[in-house]
């Protein structure tokens, strides 16, 4: 039995919960909003379609309801609107998230958190100073949805499987993200050297970014929202922590001078698994990206230092 609670019915939240159930991951979802008629009518939409899937249940509930949970996953919060930096939702989504963690956890003190909503470095921090949840415990969905869309990308300039892309982004989940290209390869093959194996020209590595960085809000722009890439990532962490062995992914935890970065939360490699974050994966980056990774820390400290948290 695997219960995960959903603090947030919203398109991301409910989009988590489908997800969820279709991927068979959990037997038990409760998806608490403080709009209870969209909560209901989310998980009774979902769950008239269970006869075809693992079989599972769903309701809208309340923090109590939360209790025994193995995973609290947290999107509540302002949705970012077109044009918006995710910076820019910080005070009102501290706000809700400060409201939200006496709430949930003293109903679900053992669970493993994973905080989803914008900014969700910033939320992430603040979930740690404020929660009394040990570190391990409290993770940020951070770049795995930015890697999610590199991976993707890099998969579609040389013609090749998804699986074959090794690559993360790493830094802030926001404009000042990175890819630490020394780490990068295809089934092996360097980066620098995936054009003639692969019969295609070299990607350029600015371009690349750039598009990672901006794809969020060219789907913003287009459709109103993400929810759809940002929900399979998510589930892919849950189902790390409940089925799977440790896994090396990038998500956003406290930093306690790793590369010279402290007393913030970003992304860099961590092993996830059954007791949540079992520790960093450290891997060696150059000097350079080991100052972009800096930078990104000191923009994220910038913001944190404005806020009330």
């Amino acid at each position: 039995m695997n219960k995960i609670s959903i603090i947030g019915a919203g398109s991301v939240g409910s989009t988590i919960a489908y997800t969820l159930t279709v991927m068979g991951i959990a037997s038990e979802i409760v998806m608490i909003d403080i709009n209870t008629a969209k909560a209901e009518g989310e998980a009774l939409d979902i769950i008239q379609g269970t006869p075809f899937c693992n079989p599972c249940s769903i309701y809208q509930g309340s923090y109590e309801d939360a209790e025994g949970s193995d995973i609290v996953i947290l999107t509540s919060g302002i949705a970012r609107k077109p044009g918006q930096t995710r910076l820019e939702l910080a005070q009102t989504n501290v706000n809700i998230t400060k409201s939200i963690i006496p709430e949930i956890t003293k109903h679900a003190p053992d669970a493993i958190y994973i905080i989803v909503s914008n900014p969700v470095d910033v939320l992430t921090y603040t979930f740690c100073k404020l929660s009394g949840i040990p570190e391990n415990r409290i993770i940020g969905s951070g770049t795995i949805i930015d890697t999610s869309r590199l991976r993707a990308k890099l998969s579609e300039c040389y013609n090749v499987s998804q699986n074959n892309v090794h690559s993360y982004v790493f830094g802030e989940h926001g404009d000042s993200s990175f890819v630490p290209w020394s780490l990068a390869n295809i089934s092996g093959i360097p980066m620098d050297e995936c054009g003639k194996f692969f019969g295609t020209p070299d990607v350029n590595y600015d371009e690349i970014e750039d598009f990672v960085r901006k794809s969020g809000g060219q789907v913003i722009q287009r459709k109103g929202a993400t929810f759809y890439a940002v929900a399979i990532s998510v589930c892919h962490i849950c189902e790390r922590i409940l089925h799977g062995i440790d896994t090396a992914m990038p998500v956003s935890t406290m930093m306690h001078g790793e590369y010279g970065v402290d007393d913030v939360c970003l992304s860099t490699l961590n092993l996830v698994g059954k007791m949540g974050v079992r520790s960093k994966v450290n891997v060696p980056l150059t000097e350079e990206e080991q100052v972009k990774l800096r930078r990104s820390a000191d923009a994220l400290k910038q913001v944190i230092n404005s806020l009330e948290i």
